[in-house]
């Protein structure tokens, strides 16, 4: 018991590497999907990747060192179904004529070994068929599945890594677990009646992606700067071969960058890649009116060059005014601090102009802003 307590805590220790780690991508998904990164959906999805963790570390933990395995004598599959019974029935302080034998059973090895094998799947089979809407048959089939993966690992030895297995590969597992499987799929049936159905999750995705939020415009904003500096650096890594100056490089970067924000979006009903990829749209703000050119560089130019740049870039001429000695470097750090402290208070005057919905400047002067291209679909419509 207490080596089973062991493996849970290293898996709550990994896990917040692990959820790092598909954070970005699950946001991206998410966004795609419903155009929401819905709450209630994040906790289902992320305790179902802490279970797959601490089950797939309850197989594999604790690892032992390859030379004690090299030397293991022990069987390494058990191939006779039920055994586990007759384990009980001999091994176990159990006798059917006397009623007190049964609490030590229930506390022996043989039991608890086979009883933690039905615990191992029983979430597994509780979230296929809430949250996933398996049937009982893809249910069993699944569960099996991952029982089956879970004693390859074991009589492969971790994939090979170990000369041979150093646990048992029983094919008593492979039905215990799935039992727990199928005993989760009827569980499953009574927290579909207590907690929000999978239909309603969505439902509320797509509704709530009918907004755009501040995340998503950061999200879309970040992932927009990805894709137009590897596009970038593409066309830097191509025009290098001609050996091109600072200058060229400069103007290789105002050209992509128009291509990118101006001639992309005009020719792709107003979206850029990000855009596309969120299902976000640039719209007129006089819905009537259809965007020109002139907007989407102004929109674009102000938005990146004068709300994110503008501080940095009298920094940067400051330095260069330190470093031809025109001013101290008191001075250079002053104004630093300054420009920091107005960047901050801006950001903020940022942030709550958004989330009270108002316009910003950028948007008013180009007459275009971003909405949503998602909509609730039909199916949720007709099932209210």
């Amino acid at each position: 018991m207490l080596s089973y307590i062991e493996t849970i805590k290293i898996a709550i220790i990994v896990f917040p590497v692990i959820a790092f780690i598909i954070t970005i991508p699950y946001i991206l998904i998410q966004y795609h999907k419903y155009g929401s990164v819905y709450f209630y959906r994040t906790i289902i999805v992320y305790s179902f990747i802490l279970y797959l963790i601490v089950a797939y570390f309850l197989v594999i933990l604790p690892l032992p060192n390859k030379e004690e395995v090299a030397m293991l004598t022990t069987p390494r599959y058990q191939l006779i179904p039920f055994t586990f019974i007759n384990d009980i029935i001999t091994k176990s302080p159990l006798n059917i004529k006397d009623l007190t034998t049964i609490i030590p059973t229930l506390k022996s090895q043989e039991f608890c070994q086979a009883f933690f094998n039905v615990l191992l799947c029983l979430p597994f089979g509780v979230y296929l068929h809430y949250y996933f809407k398996c049937n009982f048959k893809k249910t069993i089939l699944a569960t099996f599945c991952l029982s089956l993966f879970f004693e390859l690992t074991q009589l492969s030895g971790l994939y090979f890594i170990y000369p041979r297995g150093y646990r048992l590969f029983d094919v008593d597992d492979l039905l215990l677990n799935t039992l727990g499987g199928i005993i989760g799929y009827f569980i499953g049936s009574l927290v579909i009646k207590i907690l929000p159905s999978r239909d309603n999750i969505d439902k509320r995705a797509f509704t709530l992606g009918t907004k755009v939020t501040l995340t998503k415009r950061i999200v879309a904003f970040l992932l927009d700067i990805f894709l137009f500096h590897i596009i970038y650096f593409i066309f830097l890594s191509l025009f290098s071969l001609f050996r091109i100056n600072e200058l060229l490089s400069k103007l290789l970067y105002i050209f992509v960058f128009l291509l990118y924000y101006c001639v992309r979006p005009l020719n792709n009903n107003q979206k850029t890649y990000a855009h596309q990829f969120l299902n976000l749209q640039l719209a007129n703000i006089k819905e009537k009116n259809k965007i020109k050119w002139w907007q989407t560089l102004l929109y674009y130019w102000y938005f990146y060059f004068f709300n994110i740049g503008i501080f940095s870039y009298f920094i940067i001429f400051f330095q260069y005014l330190h470093y031809k000695n025109i001013i101290s470097i008191n001075y250079l750090v002053l104004f630093t601090g300054i420009s920091i402290l107005l960047y901050l208070i801006y950001g903020i005057a940022y942030l709550v102009k958004r989330i009270k919905g108002e316009l910003m400047l950028f948007e008013k002067l180009s007459g275009i802003t971003l909405k949503s291209t998602i909509q609730v679909p039909e199916y949720f419509k007709n099932n209210e």
